[in-house]
């Protein structure tokens, strides 16, 4: 005997949101055979308006298992036809009968099409974002108390998809990376200077994810004033940052905790590849007798010798070199290493690279496994998110068996406590980083 549907919840507006898409009752809906495919829904010339003005979309079944399981995107092949918008809209999520499923924000160039904001028919509006950065800057107050340099807005795992704002002390650092955030630049940078009322808001969405928004990278000062490079103390050094011109907003935040921990394990002659300003660098040559940091780029080498200068730290040397090759030459020529750093930058943009990526993790750890002395260690991280911890993992072992090391791992490690990994979302968890002894 067929079951009666569950009524809606009325504080998920359960009830089909227009006459058309609820001509279907949910039984009817209910007993499709699963194995029949849906027929998507033609593509519309003008959006479908929900009776509280707010442009809806539907999900295929597909979409709507992918939302109910709980990730927090939903891809353009998911949805029920092209839903005629422009892009940056938040729009009400409903399946294909109208039942309502939640809100997100919308993008129309992307593949990823929507970003979950709610489950809850609540408005998304000014306050809606207000309460959203307080909750972020609560859980930095509560993991960092009295620390003023960090992620404060992490994206998605903040409940904010498309923005990322990081705090050094007096200034904010704020990417804008999809049409959503982009087009309430204004209203962010409000919500931010009312709540943390900085000295400067810097706009850091020179990033090329932008790009497959159809937005064009950009930066510049949004409000206030930023005299110059800032500094900020991470450990037993201090750093700066370049808030205009730095890699990412200015430093890489995720590592600090990770750079910081290096210190602790820091012994006799180190090495610190991929250095670039010295996150690692720094850090090792508070404990270790020297340290040799090898970095590619002229600009960032200079920098690095000048943050060794500031903090009066004399056993570092900077070589400015390929780490591939400068690996490849020091096991040929006999060197050995007591603290070895690997911390490159990301060697695969897509899932086509993973292969090429693994290949080029292996051969740095590899050679890092030979340079060490017995009970060295090595500290090796990679921000591709492409690479996932177990594919990371897998590639150790192997280049530990190929270098004939036994290898201890020490930690598992991966971004700061400012840096929330949210679940059903693996990209959030991008950061690995190994702590491991050879023996």
């Amino acid at each position: 005997m067929p079951t009666s549907p569950k009524p809606p919840n009325p504080h998920r507006g359960g009830r089909p949101s227009s006459p058309q898409q609820g001509r279907n009752s949910p039984q009817q809906g209910r007993n499709r055979p699963h194995g029949r495919p849906e027929k998507p829904a033609p593509d519309r010339t003008t959006p479908d308006i929900a009776p509280d003005g707010l442009p809806q979309v539907s999900l295929v079944r597909r979409g709507v298992e992918r939302w109910q399981a709980g990730h927090p995107w939903i891809y353009r092949a998911d949805l029920n036809g092209d839903p005629g918008l422009a892009g940056g809209e938040v729009v009400r999520v409903t399946d294909s009968r109208g039942w309502f499923l939640g809100k997100a924000f919308y993008s129309k160039q992307s593949k990823i099409s929507l970003r979950w904001l709610t489950f809850e028919d609540v408005a998304v509006d000014e306050d809606f974002f207000r309460q959203r950065l307080l909750a972020a800057d609560e859980l930095r107050r509560r993991a960092l108390p009295g620390e003023k340099t960090y992620r404060l807005v992490h994206g998605e795992a903040d409940g904010i998809p498309g923005l990322v704002v990081d705090r050094y002390g007096d200034y904010l650092s704020v990417q804008f990376l999809v049409p959503a955030t982009e087009q309430r630049k204004a209203l962010f940078v409000d919500l931010l200077e009312a709540q943390f009322h900085p000295r400067g808001i810097i706009n850091r969405s020179d990033v090329g994810v932008r790009n497959l928004e159809g937005l064009t990278p950009e930066k510049g000062l949004l409000r206030g004033e930023l005299p110059g490079p800032v500094s900020f103390d991470e450990g037993l050094v201090r750093m700066r940052a370049d808030l205009l011109e730095g890699q990412k907003t200015g430093a890489f935040l995720d590592q600090r905790e990770n750079h910081v921990m290096a210190a602790h394990y820091a012994h006799g002659e180190a090495l610190d590849c991929f250095a670039y300003v010295g996150g690692f660098a720094l850090q090792l040559a508070t404990r270790a007798k020297t340290v040799t940091a090898i970095e590619i780029s002229d600009s960032a080498a200079a920098q690095l010798r000048e943050n060794a200068a500031a903090n009066k730290l004399s056993n570092l040397d900077v070589v400015v070199a390929n780490a591939f090759d400068f690996l490849r030459d020091a096991v040929d020529d006999g060197k050995h290493f007591d603290t070895i750093v690997l911390d490159p930058p990301s060697f695969a943009k897509n899932k086509d690279a993973i292969a090429a990526a693994l290949r080029g993790y292996k051969e740095i750890n590899l050679r890092a496994m030979q340079l060490l002395q017995p009970g060295g260690i090595l500290i090796s991280a990679s921000c591709t998110y492409h690479v996932d911890e177990q594919a990371f993992e897998d590639m150790l072992a192997s280049a530990a068996a190929d270098a004939k090391r036994r290898v201890q791992i020490i930690e598992r490690r991966g971004a700061g406590r400012d840096h929330p990994v949210l679940l059903n979302l693996r990209e959030t968890r991008y950061l690995k980083c190994f702590v491991l002894r050879v023996l």
